[in-house]
């Protein structure tokens, strides 16, 4: 493939800012076209992002002569379907996180692709950033020597929509559309991150349960995990707390020091070793997914690799489902 000309299906919030511009920006790459059921809205973002078409068909956009790639930026519940769709119409697939709703769903779109042999990415940009760059630099160099243990702890409070008499929650605390709740949507990231520095989880058990019942998704979850290398990791998330607890905060402790860093909220990284703390700050860009974007054209283009794939992608997946018993 010589120009990536992409196609997006779903052009919700996410395509906004984080992805959208970035088809645009990045060389040898441009987006074509886009496609959302509610006609109005589909051609409104096309309007606005200077898209030249829009359409309010899946099939519609797939089946377009002119596309030769397609970002799947629906809710988890579409994401088998649509990919295998457009492997079979030969183009390769940008899948939103999670990859699907479980790991079953993963796995029959990386057999379509194995059968295809057309390509699969999931938005995993983590793995791109320069910020989880960073801290995976630190981790390599041993900085802090041998990493012993990794631990998670993300507490936030009910969005506005979850609470109150007109509580209307959305989709992703629907499992049937999700997979789950806000476990599935945040926890992927961290976990395809953690497998991105140290290779494969080997073990994962936990407990998920709803204990707030503003919805039908776990609202905590706690889980303890190993690595192939040996590597021990544990951590909680719980999505029911006041604002005033609202805590993102990662820590990788080594045989002489400690990592602490933000998965989502925060910039500074800080390592603290017997020689004392130092404090790296380091934003996200503009377009977070633009630098994965870029790897992506480039290994379509045949001039590198992705670091995101739809195996890595599916990873996540499987530990999460042997968290929460899935």
């Amino acid at each position: 493939m010589d120009q990536i000309k992409w196609g997006i299906i779903g052009c919700g919030n996410v395509t906004e800012v984080k992805s959208g511009p970035a088809f645009n920006k990045v060389e040898n790459s441009g987006l074509v076209a886009v496609m959302r059921r509610d006609a109005e809205k589909a051609a409104d973002y096309a309007e606005r992002h200077n898209v030249p078409k829009w359409y309010s068909s899946a099939d519609d956009l797939i089946n377009d002569p002119e596309i030769n790639a397609i970002y799947i930026a629906t809710p988890p519940d579409a994401h088998e379907e649509l990919a295998i769709k457009a492997m079979r119409a030969g183009k390769p697939v940008y899948i939103e996180k999670p990859m699907a709703r479980n790991a079953a769903e993963c796995d029959r779109i990386n057999e379509e692709s194995r059968k295809t042999g057309v390509p699969v990415f999931v938005a995993y940009y983590r793995r791109s950033l320069d910020y989880f760059q960073k801290v995976k630099e630190l981790i390599d160099n041993k900085v802090i020597g041998d990493v012993r243990f990794v631990n998670i702890c993300l507490q936030w409070q009910p969005y506005d929509e979850e609470v109150g008499e007109n509580a209307k929650p959305r989709w992703r605390v629907d499992p049937s559309i999700s997979g789950g709740g806000h476990f599935h949507d945040l926890a992927s990231h961290q976990f395809d991150f953690l497998e991105y520095v140290f290779g494969p989880v080997k073990y994962a058990a936990g407990i998920a349960r709803n204990q707030a019942g503003l919805y039908e998704a776990d609202d905590i979850v706690v889980a303890n995990f190993e690595f192939e290398s040996g590597i021990l990791g544990n951590g909680s998330w719980c999505y029911t707390v006041n604002k005033e607890q609202r805590e993102d905060v990662a820590q990788i402790i080594g045989s002489k020091g400690r990592i602490s860093f933000s998965f989502f909220e925060k910039f500074d990284i800080k390592v603290e070793t017997e020689t004392g703390t130092e404090v790296f700050n380091i934003p996200y860009p503009a377009h977070v997914q633009q630098q994965l974007i870029d790897q992506i054209v480039r290994d379509l283009r045949g001039e590198g690799k992705s670091p995101s794939t739809g195996e890595t992608g599916a990873r996540a997946n499987l530990i999460m489902d042997w968290i929460t018993k899935k």
